[in-house]
């Protein structure tokens, strides 16, 4: 019952601190609204039927896919930094992968379009839609962040 005691003494002395800084989901980022009609003139066909309509592309179709270099993958919506090359990884399903993603750039829902319940996600900055999170990813987080290539544009590191 002591230990109990003294270890919320500690953990809110060194939340009050400041040692620990816990940031705002919705902070820092900017929200971009624009009609169906703008977002067509930005985007291909494709991009808007992935990013706008939650459609998929085929498998093994992104030459995202095999990219090695070192660089971050942005929404090609709004270009918003998603991930890092350092979180992708094969994940042999024919789409970009990633483990992880920067902090505060995704947002998810529930969708039930093959009539079982998945976890869609999406660009926090634009809603562009980007793919579906599954728990079967590598550590250390098991999640796979199975991505639609023309959701994305890959920045080379410099």
């Amino acid at each position: 019952m002591i230990r109990r005691h003294f270890v919320k003494i500690l953990i809110k002395a060194i939340f009050l601190s400041g040692l620990i800084h816990f940031p705002s989901v919705s902070a820092e980022l900017k929200k971009i609204i624009k009609s169906n009609d703008e977002w067509k003139k930005i985007l291909t066909k494709d991009q808007y039927y992935i990013l706008r309509q939650e459609g998929t592309e085929r498998p093994f179709s992104s030459r995202l896919n095999d990219e090695k270099r070192s660089g971050d993958y942005v929404c090609a919506a709004c270009n918003t930094k998603l991930f890092h090359s350092s979180m992708k990884y094969d994940s042999g399903t024919g789409w970009p992968s990633f483990f992880t993603h920067y902090p505060n750039v995704i947002g998810t829902k529930i969708d039930y379009k093959l009539l079982y319940p998945r976890t869609e996600y999406h660009c926090a900055v634009c809603k562009g839609h980007q793919g579906h999170v599954f728990n079967d990813g590598p550590k250390p987080t098991f999640k796979r962040f199975c991505n639609n290539g023309l959701a994305l544009k890959f920045i080379v590191k410099l």
